[in-house]
């Protein structure tokens, strides 16, 4: 990679993120900013929305920091699932929805009547405005000319590439992230968009290494950043961690599955070269799906709101509080967790994960705050193993993502899965390191894998418990 420096936007649910990254790869700087909860009027009701002007004001802030520290050459956006935007006459023509906003039940069951059969997408039916194409509808519903005039759909990183550029694309790794938009088979918009005419409001499709233009003039005297920056079009998050596990693991053209974790834990399995993914052999029912990835390749994938169900079980909010002084005193508390029977029933975030129709408890709860958290990590590693079984892991499995770093939990999983080597990259960037692998896929790991030791503990007993006791409630 060269010529100058990268920046990587990393939008993700809970944190927005930019980084700085020299030549040979290595990280200069971060920032990040806790994206806040706000909500705006559209069409006369008041709905949830990502805070894109919060996160504007945060990144002009940041880039002209950057710009003091070297010669930007390029920035590259990525984003979580399940968002995008609608820009009209050069602006946006509403802010775009938070796929957590609840979508009244007349209208989504209008909805799902229209939608296809998840073996033609590989997109199951989700809560909320989790598919794309449910926002959409909703949107149509509350006002009908936002997708009038020069309306242009554009999903969240692209809508990041356009605001810096002004040119607007699309790209299939956001396209075929569970939006009901996209049909992995023949690489094109589904039979659901070319009906209600989101296809035809679709960017031009561009590779998501692809540089797409140069930053604004307005971005340039703002920031500082010379006026040749390039821009690139970005992809969606979690396929940028499999960029980065490819690269840290070096598994081109073998199996390999990647466990990112951050409010969603979303497992992708890469599948051996010249083997098929059947989108029907998927249990939809239970958060499955078909991701595709830079290449257009389906990915079967398993997800879970990991994050969002440790934080809500221990009341640790880990953007802000650091994880690992406690590892420890955790993992040795595991032990006398285990022998108490101290167990956690998914699920939390109802419709959601491997048991959506799950209704949680506490078994034991346990009293000391080590102790539950020592209670959560197995839970959380419980619930992983669950969403790996369901696309097949084998081999290997790379970690990354915020709870990477959480000894307890990952160790929990190797000693769950003795079939499979479990790694985590020593650092927390594996996304935008994934990210920057668009612009040069030889680049060198910035750092190594680190293997997983198993702990000192037999979990059999406990994992069947567990097992049965979830099985149950199902």
């Amino acid at each position: 990679m060269r010529g100058g420096l990268s920046v990587v936007l990393d939008l993700g649910k809970t944190l927005s993120k930019l980084s700085l990254w020299d030549e040979s790869g290595a990280m200069l700087a971060r920032r990040t900013r806790p994206n806040e909860r706000i909500e705006a009027t559209i069409g006369g009701v008041r709905a949830r929305v990502l805070d894109a002007a919060g996160i504007e004001q945060w990144a002009r802030g940041v880039l002209r920091e950057f710009a003091g520290l070297g010669r930007v050459a390029r920035i590259i956006p990525v984003g979580h699932g399940a968002a995008a935007a609608i820009v009209r006459d050069g602006k946006l023509a509403a802010p775009p929805l938070d796929y957590e906003q609840p979508i009244p039940a007349e209208c989504a069951a209008t909805y799902h009547a229209q939608r296809d059969p998840f073996a033609q997408t590989g997109s199951p039916a989700l809560a909320d405005g989790l598919n794309l194409g449910r926002q959409l509808h909703f949107l149509d519903a509350l006002d009908p000319a936002l997708l009038s005039g020069d309306a242009t759909i554009l999903l969240w990183p692209q809508y990041w590439a356009w605001r810096f550029s002004g040119v607007a694309a699309s790209e299939v790794t956001s396209l075929g992230c569970h939006s009901d938009l996209w049909c992995p088979a023949s690489g094109r918009p589904s039979a659901l968009a070319v009906r209600r005419g989101w296809a035809d409001r679709l960017a031009p499709l561009r590779h998501a290494g692809e540089a797409i233009g140069t930053i604004g003039a307005t971005w340039a005297g703002d920031t500082g950043l010379p006026a040749d920056t390039a821009v690139y079009c970005g992809l969606h998050d979690s396929n940028a961690a499999l960029l980065a596990a490819r690269g840290f693991a070096d598994i081109a053209g073998r199996e390999a599955t990647i466990l990112s974790t951050g409010t969603w834990f979303v497992a992708m399995r890469t599948p051996g070269k010249g083997a098929s993914v059947d989108p029907a052999a998927l249990p939809e029912a239970r958060d499955c799906l078909v991701n595709i990835d830079v290449h257009g390749t389906p990915i079967p994938s398993a997800r879970f709101m990991g994050g969002r169900e440790i934080e809500l079980l221990t009341g640790i909010d880990a953007r802000r509080v650091d994880i690992n002084p406690d590892q420890p005193a955790i993992i040795a508390a595991l032990p006398g967790v285990v022998a108490a029977g101290a167990i956690v029933l998914p699920t939390l975030t109802p419709g959601v994960g491997p048991f959506p129709d799950g209704t949680s408890r506490w078994i034991n709860r346990p009293a000391g705050s080590i102790e539950l958290r020592a209670a959560v990590c197995l839970y959380a590693a419980l619930v992983a193993d669950a969403a790996l079984d369901l696309i097949g892991a084998r081999d290997r499995v790379l970690v990354e993502g915020r709870f990477g770093e959480a000894q307890a939990f990952v160790r929990t999983l190797a000693t769950l899965r003795p079939d499979l080597r479990v790694f985590v990259s020593n650092q927390h960037n594996d996304v935008s390191y994934g990210a920057l692998r668009l612009i040069d896929p030889a680049l060198a790991p910035p750092a190594a894998l680190v293997p997983v030791q198993p702990l000192d503990c037999d979990l059999t007993a406990y994992a069947a418990r567990w097992r049965a006791l979830t099985m149950a409630q199902e």
